[in-house]
């Protein structure tokens, strides 16, 4: 019988989101800047990294700067 390794990503430390990759994901969501519709980027942690007017962009640029791409919901 395998030990449960079940972890609740809430309960990550700075330390244990460095192990799990944090500087290699990014995440995407929709937010209104200023009255207009742009998707946010964040790092795996949360951390507001940067925007883009559209998910596709948003998309591009975390592949450009070699990141993965993750879907949160």
């Amino acid at each position: 019988m395998q030990p449960n390794t079940e972890i609740s990503l809430r309960d990550l430390t700075p330390l244990d989101w460095a192990r799990f990759g944090a500087q290699e994901m990014a995440y995407i969501r929709p937010v209104t800047v200023n009255g207009t519709q742009a998707v946010a980027i964040h790092a795996a942690d949360g951390t507001p990294i940067g925007a883009a007017p559209n998910e596709a962009l948003a998309i591009a640029a975390i592949l450009q700067h070699e990141m993965a791409p993750v879907l949160v919901h």
